[in-house]
């Protein structure tokens, strides 16, 4: 028989695979109900990826769509809004399903971005399939380190549930929800899809178990001294399915080496397990607080009473048992291994190394408008003065462009502040994207800021005149392409009928009669002069504008 390595899911009918025969059953009876929900708990490589292809492949055998989102896939920003998250949610569903996604089609920013999805579910893409959908959510506990998107999406999740009971397009639904700790964000106790449904708990590897896989791999642990062999086995790393596996791996590739070798350097760096205990080590290390109370544990003999949160963490990790209020290793293997490090001193170490990132961060914050992520008035002023030498030693050109939102006050005050703020973004977004096509030349970047209100500035080092004109005027053009309208019969003296911006725009080489402040000042003079034109246009200074000069006719429009 060949082996399998222990490092990837059990294949399909392979005999490596340890059978929950009642819990699969009671799994198999709950997917042929209607609107069923599902919840498997169990800490990481446990056996949660194999059980699920199983129940992926049952699902397709009685004719089910089936649907396998693995939450660790996400990226980062996904979950920075719950609209992101959703659209991504969404969106891999229609992939999975083979349907077209329309989501922007059916946005609607007035009704909320849960209602929005629901709708899309219901009007759109259960329509669209005539045969129960198997939903697998994998690694759902990645949720918890964002509460705020977290809340409303297990609620969403809890609603879909409640509305299969009458709703035949969520009927055909079956939430399959794979996580491997407790939940440890506040939900409340109806909105929570945790506290409904089947709930399974994947049980450790016996004895019994453990000496029929050794045989499996022809290791002979028959008889009285076979399960000798397994009780010890068991006895350092538990029934964990994955260091099980591990294990009998190894003896099988390595016949010479015995089962007290494998024992006694499985806790060291050359034994079997120190790739995957020092990825745990890093893992613990990454949180001070995670090492302290895994230090902790250690001081107290292996048993102690743990902040619940941090608890929860580290059974995510596998390292603990949770019993009532107590915390215990996992097994002895995680206790020995611990207990050889200096986590006091690597505590130490990650948390210099936090404090230096989070210090990073504050100062990227303090450098940032919070509206757009542009940088702020600060960041601009900073940046000026820095390439003011740059462009200088290169005898380079330097070109500054101020926009300004046209009448955003009254748009403000007809509209409301939140649709203010949105139009901003969205005109940030623009400068972002045109900016980003003239980002770089040799070592000269494009530099964008927000001032505050509608007004933003945009540094060119290295940048002549007529290359800043061209920047504006594309700025200037998908401002007008976004359409976002207003009344202007309604909102007087508005000089269209849509949000535009006027630009102003000067250009300079480094010289001692300049300075950055006069060289502000010129081009908020432009500005001024695009406003007075009728705004929606463009002016350049008439001191600094290296012998460029717009044409009349190209000012306004």
């Amino acid at each position: 028989m060949a082996l399998e390595t222990p490092w990837e899911p059990v294949l399909l009918n392979s005999p490596f695979y340890i059978r929950h025969n009642h819990l699969e059953e009671l799994i198999y009876q709950e997917i042929h109900k209607d609107g069923s929900l599902i919840r498997i708990k169990s800490p990481q490589k446990t056996g949660k990826t194999s059980l699920v292809l199983r129940l992926l492949a049952y699902a397709k055998t009685i004719t089910y769509h089936t649907v396998n989102l693995d939450f660790q896939l996400a990226e980062e920003s996904i979950f920075v809004s719950l609209n992101k998250l959703l659209l991504w949610f969404g969106a891999n569903v229609s992939q999975q399903l083979h349907i077209p996604s329309m989501m922007k089609e059916y946005y609607d920013e007035f009704i909320g971005e849960k209602v929005n999805c629901t709708i899309y579910f219901q009007e759109y893409l259960l329509k669209q399939v005539n045969k129960p959908v198997v939903l697998v959510l994998n690694e759902l506990n990645r949720l918890f380190e964002y509460p705020a998107v977290a809340q409303d999406f297990l609620a969403l999740l809890r609603s879909w549930y409640e509305e299969a009971k009458h709703n035949d397009g969520f009927k055909q639904l079956r939430f399959i929800l794979i996580y491997s700790t407790e939940i440890y964000i506040n939900l409340n106790i109806n909105q929570s899809p945790f506290n409904v449904g089947l709930p399974v708990n994947l049980p450790e590897f016996t004895v019994e178990q453990i000496q029929h896989l050794a045989n499996l791999h022809a290791l002979n642990w028959e008889g009285k001294v076979g399960k000798s062999n397994a009780f010890e086995l068991h006895a350092l790393v538990g029934g964990h399915p994955y260091l099980i596996r591990l294990a009998l791996y190894d003896l099988a590739m390595h016949p010479d080496n015995s089962l007290n070798y494998l024992l006694e350097q499985a806790p060291t760096i050359s034994g079997i397990y120190s790739t995957y205990l020092r990825g745990l080590l890093a893992q613990v290390t990454k949180n001070p607080e995670l090492a302290t109370a895994l230090q902790q544990l250690i001081n107290n003999g292996g048993k102690a009473r743990l902040n619940h949160l941090l608890a929860y963490k580290l059974q995510s990790l596998g390292l603990v048992n949770i019993n009532n209020l107590d915390c215990t290793f996992s097994c002895e293997l995680y206790r020995r291994y611990f207990s050889y490090q200096n986590l006091a001193e690597l505590n130490v170490w990650q948390y210099m190394k936090n404090l230096q990132q989070d210090n990073q961060y504050l100062a990227h914050l303090s450098n940032s408008d919070y509206i757009t992520t542009l940088g702020n008035e600060r960041y601009f002023e900073t940046s000026l003065n820095q390439v003011w030498s740059m462009v200088a030693e290169e005898e380079a050109p330097l070109s500054l462009i101020l926009l300004d939102i046209d009448h955003l006050k009254i748009f403000n005050k007809y509209k409301g502040w939140e649709l203010g703020n949105s139009s901003i973004q969205k005109v940030a977004n623009v400068i972002h994207d045109v900016t980003v096509s003239f980002y770089t030349v040799g070592t000269f970047t494009i530099r964008t800021a927000r001032f505050g209100g509608g007004e933003f500035g945009i540094i060119l080092p290295g940048r002549t005149p007529e290359i800043a004109f061209d920047v504006a005027e594309s700025i200037r053009k998908q401002v007008m392409n976004l359409a976002i309208t207003h009344d202007n019969l309604v909102m007087s003296g508005l000089s269209a009928s849509m949000l535009t911006v006027s630009l102003g725009i000067s250009s300079t080489f480094i010289d001692d009669d300049i300075s950055p402040n006069k060289l502000i000042e010129a081009t908020r003079n432009a500005l001024y002069q695009s406003k007075r034109n009728g705004r929606n246009s463009i002016s350049v200074s008439t001191i600094y504008n290296c012998g460029f000069d717009i044409p009349s006719s190209q000012t306004q429009y």
